[in-house]
């Protein structure tokens, strides 16, 4: 396996609290592997997958038997669904059949991302898409429309309630069994009608296979294409029953209907003169309302909660729309609502005729009629539904009804709401995540902008394949582009060390003065046990020492390492890594700790797993170790480990005690619980107090996120706010930059640079694709949506174990990638090349500003004076002043990062700077301190500020460390 390279970069300055983190790979399993969707590997019997197929409303690509299970839905259960029926093809979402249809193409695995409802690990198709799978046995002779059964002659493929136009034949029933042209016209034959009619109904949510007959055909049955009718029979896959709104349709010929046979409705019901609505008998409050008139403009109600059949009664019905605690209950077929929509009249009360199949003295509906009970007394009847057109928010502006391409999505990112979606709920997520545009449909019924919204029943949401579109009016994102882009610079090779090749240490000190004398520019350094993924802060000692905790497996998550510069500009160090963990070690393994520095300058340890690839390790503890026994303290949220979610507390910071709970942190617009997994950047910024979180992915990993959240955590009501990234695309087009793995700097003008990473992926092994070459800039004293800038693209992927850290001359180095292999196969090379990057403030060319300090050591709320302030483009008048805390940046994260400006004022060529009131606003530590002449940095001076109050220049006094004093 390769190691990694990235060095422990100390620079060679005097008190050099600026570092970053060498991290070794070892050959095993990864941490970063997320339980993304997967195909067992094991199926039933000799069942394999065949991929992700396109599937639409119009041609299903399966178009056998249909499995639905609303809760227990897994690929083993649709397969063996199939096999029982005899099908070959078994498909999830939820469809069987013996070939693939005419339409049915391979689509991108990746657009199969539906969860199983009963294995949320196995894909389940998507909206458009099928997991399909196959038995591997030779398909049957196939299906053929029967041109006669007995005395019975086909007709041939008539439509059927096309676009709410009445049903070709008005009568509903249900055959014995599974249905097959022989039990439909057997049915329709017992209840003395003449026509018979198969159809696949994809009217309601879940399909209904059914039996229509009457003693006409309608006039709005129209003879259609034999193509049409393309759905088998589910008793038989050698026959077709129809399709969407298409009856395979039959004759009665030869043969006299039976005598004395009432036609009747409904699997079996009546229309004489004994059939009655239920007056008395039901649950209390529930009665009778009234006849009204269905499908006139569409379904009246439109969740069916039990199919038609031979046990059906307005008992049976009442009683399962009880169960799910809707308030009216409607009968021909079973259904439950809480108001009847798309224009629902009341009918003249003889039409409702239909005998109930278990009860023919009691009505249950008519052709196109619903008998329809209540629970409260009232029936509320919407009207037809419409495109919402005003009162929307925003500036969003309706554009019309699109029609989506066969197959294809033309938003990729999508919502499924299947109870509450409106249009206003729709649009305000989208503008919220800052997307201009934005459609809504039920992707299950209909073929124009006709389905009324589940959550707003008078306005429409699209339909099967068709969106109700709407466009921001305006502009959403503002995203510059500037002239001075700044530019990188290659300067120089490193070799890796570690589990690289021979001869390698892993550790090493970069002085930045001796870059052209190769021998003296890195001084090669030892470690003893494995830093992979371990954590490091700044001490606020006096020496600005490194400590590094936790790290890869066994002894090394216990390790406990230190390092003091000892180097100045030109001249190599002599120090080097103590380490014992036998005397000095964590007090739990932990692999992925965080390190912070408390208020009391004592050292926080946190989170982390018990070992490589092992279980979370939740609990805290702190440095120097507090005597006594152990002094863990647990904290269950912490089992989420890498994955930040709801979970985000604020800590009492001497109980540990949960003091505020902030909000779920956003993600993405398809995310409605938000939260990010590991790889993102965080980093706190200014005082007062606000935190920046960009990029990493959401919840099922994969899919960079492509924008940032702000969020004020002290106060009152903290809310997260989002901005989105951008990149190039090609000039002058932009497009939002998603981007896993990031890295981030502060800068010392107070704006951030955001740079390397990946558009998809996660980190380690080859897992990452697609490198984000792009730089980009936040400034937060920009209005909100016009913060992005875009900066210059370097030519090296720099994705897993990549870093950034800020240079005192206001530079910054990007050094590392290892994104390793997967399963030998290198798509990106080990990265050994170190750039700098020259932000526009410097790229501009101006020159430098320029001051000295005396004092260095700065108590809180002190003033401190800098002299022979030096400018070359503006007065003292306009200059600023920032504090850039020391950090070390590992995985992307630089622990410890903070930004302050600091008040000053200013007389001739001195300055005298106000210290940070306390250590909540600056924790004791390290800063650079940076004057700003115009938008042009100086080079920095470090300053310690707070001092060493938990005495840590003392700590540890133990054999082989050295400690600084106080």
């Amino acid at each position: 396996m390769a190691a990694y390279w990235a060095l422990f970069l100390a620079l060679a300055l005097s008190y050099s609290p600026l570092t970053q983190a060498s991290e070794h790979i070892h050959a095993s399993s990864f941490r970063h592997r997320r339980q993304t969707l997967a195909i067992p590997k094991t199926l039933p019997g000799t069942w394999t997958s065949k991929g992700c197929f396109t599937d639409n409303t119009g041609s299903r690509t399966l178009n056998g038997a249909t499995f639905t299970d609303g809760k227990n839905m897994t690929i083993e259960n649709c397969i063996r669904f199939c096999d029982s029926k005899s099908f070959i093809f078994a498909g999830t979402e939820f469809d069987c059949d013996n070939f693939i249809q005419k339409g049915g193409v391979a689509a991108t695995s990746t657009d199969c991302n539906t969860p199983c409802t009963g294995n949320t690990l196995e894909p389940c198709g998507a909206g458009g898409r099928l997991n399909v799978f196959t038995s591997g046995k030779p398909p049957p002779a196939p299906p053929s429309l029967v041109s006669k059964v007995g005395n019975w002659t086909a007709l041939g493929c008539y439509s059927d309630a096309v676009n709410g136009a009445p049903r070709t034949l008005p009568n509903a029933m249900t055959p014995p069994g599974s249905l097959t042209i022989e039990s439909c016209t057997t049915t329709c034959f017992n209840a003395g009608f003449q026509y018979s009619g198969t159809e696949f109904s994809d009217l309601y949510i879940h399909a209904l296979e059914s039996t229509d007959c009457g003693s006409s055909i309608a006039s709005t049955g129209v003879l259609s294409a034999v193509t049409d009718c393309n759905m088998v029979c589910a008793g038989n896959s050698s026959e077709f029953c129809g399709g969407p709104n298409r009856l395979s349709l039959y004759n009665l010929t030869g043969a006299p209907l039976p005598a004395g046979v009432p036609q009747g409705g409904n699997a079996g019901g009546g229309t004489s003169s004994s059939v009655f609505p239920v007056t008395s008998g039901l649950p209390a409050p529930w009665k009778y309302a009234a006849c009204y008139v269905d499908n006139a403009f569409g379904r009246i109600l439109t969740t069916q909660v039990i199919p038609a059949g031979p046990t059906m009664t307005v008992q049976t019905c009442v009683a399962a729309c009880v169960g799910q605690n809707f308030t009216l209950a409607g009968l021909e077929f079973a259904d439950c609502g809480n108001t009847l929509v798309d224009g629902a009249v009341p009918a003249v009360e003889s039409t409702c005729n239909m005998g109930c199949a278990a009860n023919t003295t009691e009505a249950c509906g008519g052709p196109n009629r619903l008998s329809v009970y209540t629970a409260t007394g009232n029936v509320t009847a919407l009207p037809v539904p419409v495109a919402q057109t005003t009162n929307l928010p925003g500036q969003w502006k309706y554009q019309g009804c699109l029609r989506e391409p066969d197959g294809a999505r033309v938003f990729l990112l999508h919502n499924i709401w299947p109870t509450n979606n409106t249009a206003t709920a729709c649009l305000n997520q989208c503008a919220a995540f800052g997307y201009p545009a934005a459609g809504m449909e039920d992707i299950w019924t209909g073929s124009e902008c006709n389905t009324p919204c589940p959550g707003d029943p008078i306005h429409l949401c699209g339909s099967g394949d068709r969106l109700s579109l709407y466009f921001w009016n305006g502009t959403m994102n503002v995203w510059h582009t500037p002239t001075n882009t700044g530019r990188y610079e290659v300067f120089t090779f490193l070799e890796k060390g570690g589990t690289g090749v021979p001869n390698a240490t892993g550790a090493y000190e970069l002085d930045l003065t001796l870059t052209k004398d190769f021998s003296k520019t890195w001084r090669e350094m030892h470690i003893k046990t494995d830093v992979f993924c371990s954590g490091s802060i700044i001490l606020p000692d006096k020496a600005g020492r490194q400590i590094n905790v936790g790290g890869w497996s066994e002894q090394s998550t216990f390790g406990v390492r230190l390092y003091t510069p000892s180097g100045s500009a030109g001249v190599n160090g002599t120090t080097d890594w103590e380490e014992d963990f036998t005397i000095l070690s964590l007090q739990v393994g932990r692999w992925y700790p965080t390190a912070a520095m408390l208020s009391n300058g004592s050292i926080l340890v946190i989170g982390g797993e018990t070992g490589s690839n092992a279980a979370p390790q939740p609990n805290l503890e702190i440095l120097p170790k507090p005597p006594g026994g152990p002094t863990l303290v647990d904290l269950d949220w912490l089992a989420e480990l890498i994955l930040i979610t709801s979970i985000r507390p604020i800590l009492d910071p001497v109980t540990f005690d949960t003091i505020k709970q902030l909000p779920n942190i956003p993600a993405a617009v398809d995310d409605f619980l938000g939260g990010r997994t590991y790889p993102l950047e965080a980093c706190p910024y200014t005082d007062p107090l606000q935190i920046l979180i960009c990029g990493g992915s959401g919840v099922n990993g994969g899919n960079g996120l492509d924008n940032c959240v702000t969020i004020a955590p002290e106060a009152p009501n903290p809310t997260w706010v989002l901005e989105r990234m951008v990149r190039y695309l090609k000039q002058p087009h932009m497009i939002p930059s998603r981007r896993v793995m990031p890295c981030m700097v502060a800068l010392p003008d107070g704006t951030y640079m955001i740079m390397n990473g990946a558009l998809l992926g996660v980190a380690g092994f080859g897992l990452a694709r697609d490198p984000n070459l792009s730089a980009i800039l936040y400034d937060p004293t920009q209005a909100v949506g016009q913060r992005f800038s875009i900066l210059n693209n370097t030519i090296v992927a720099r994705m897993y174990h990549s870093e950034a850290i800020l240079l005192p001359d206001g530079r910054v180095l990007i050094s590392g990638s290892d994104p390793q292999t997967d399963d030998g196969v290198t798509f990106y090379p080990e990265e050994y090349r170190v750039e700098v990057y020259i932000p526009p403030y410097l790229n501009q060319g101006f020159t430098q500003p320029q001051f000295n300090i005396s004092v260095t050591d700065w108590a809180y709320g002190g003033k401190f004076t800098i002299t022979n302030v030096k400018l070359f483009q503006g007065t003292t008048a306009a200059i600023k002043v920032s504090l850039v805390s020391a950090v070390s940046s590992t995985h992307g994260n630089s622990m410890g990062a903070r930004t302050i400006f600091p008040a000053f004022t200013c007389s001739g060529t001195t300055c005298t700077i106000t210290a940070p009131p306390n250590a909540g606003v600056s924790p004791p530590g390290w800063y650079q301190l940076f004057i700003l002449d115009g938008p042009t940095p100086s080079h920095s001076a470090w300053v310690r500020i707070g001092g060493d109050p938990s005495k840590l220049g003392n700590w540890p006094n133990l054999p082989g460390f050295t400690v600084p004093g106080l």
